[in-house]
């Protein structure tokens, strides 16, 4: 049976380096039938957790990945930082995020997880690229020298398809098409469905052009014009032909992984319903 997943965003936030709130939150993921998670700790590189020294960072990522063991919630994936607006235009904002990239992998493997999740770098921006060739070549160097970090370390960097229709590798297609630049078994694709859709994509589509080629999902819904990570079935994605590509050409072991929340004006007193409800959402996808 495939595993389903759920960002550790919707029961802990991001930013907290409180060990019994986040024992608690993976606990709360399992009772609500969550199987996996996609860690969420590492997107913002202002964290706390970027500040510890490297003691107190690898002590707080070995509590969490015990929290979680002890929760039988396994961390599949990580999502790996990403600023906006995007800061990636000089060599010296590229070393950064490199350098911050690269922790994120070490942070994955204290975790137990061999997948970290990724946008491409946006050396312009998010808006019209001035120059296709540069866009591709920046990209192609940085995600060189991070992958050679990656297979030391046995994580597998897991490109993500983004929402930019200005952009050469934002879409579905462009994004497959990259990562099979590279061919090697470390670099790979996260099919974001949400995005696909802002491109007039329907995910099953893209799970039929990349099928094993994508090793991680993050599953929500729009109206087709902007990145709004509604629930399934709350925007124009085709759930029905989606659920039926992925259970015929990804592997058991890619969870279905939700990228939606409960809002945060939600009462506590209806979370427990909602997080009830995606799980059983995300379980429908499976069957």
């Amino acid at each position: 049976m495939r595993k389903i997943s759920i960002e550790t965003d919707a029961y802990f936030p991001s930013n907290t380096l409180d060990s019994e709130l986040v024992c608690a939150g993976f606990k709360a993921m399992k009772a609500h039938g969550y199987d996996a998670a996609d860690y969420q700790h590492l997107v913002v590189t202002t964290n706390p957790l970027f500040s510890l020294s490297d003691s107190e960072f690898e002590r707080v990522l070995t509590d969490h990945r015990k929290a979680a063991e002890e929760a039988q919630v396994e961390i599949y994936q990580v999502h790996g930082p990403w600023r906006y607006p995007p800061k990636d235009a000089t060599e010296e904002d590229r070393a950064e995020r490199l350098e911050k990239m690269t922790k994120s992998l070490y942070a994955a493997h204290l975790l137990g997880s061999r997948r970290m999740v990724i946008h491409p770098i946006m050396p312009f921006g998010t808006g019209t690229e001035p120059d296709h060739a540069a866009f591709h070549d920046m990209n192609f160097e940085f995600y060189s020298k991070l992958l050679a970090e990656a297979k030391k370390l046995d994580v597998i960097i897991c490109l993500e398809n983004m929402p930019f229709t200005a952009h050469s590798i934002a879409s579905p297609s462009s994004v497959f098409q990259f990562v099979k630049e590279f061919d090697d078994d470390h670099m790979r694709m996260c099919l974001d469905t949400g995005h696909a859709l802002i491109f007039g994509v329907q995910p099953a589509d893209a799970v039929r052009e990349a099928k094993n080629w994508i090793e991680t999902l993050h599953i929500h819904d729009n109206d087709g014009r902007g990145d709004q990570h509604r629930m399934p079935y709350y925007g124009v994605c085709d759930w029905a032909a989606f659920a039926a590509a992925v259970k015929e050409f990804l592997p058991e072991s890619v969870p279905m992984s939700m990228e939606t929340k409960a809002p945060p004006k939600m009462p506590d007193a209806l979370r427990e319903y909602f997080g009830t409800g995606i799980a059983k959402l995300a379980r429908s996808l499976c069957l």
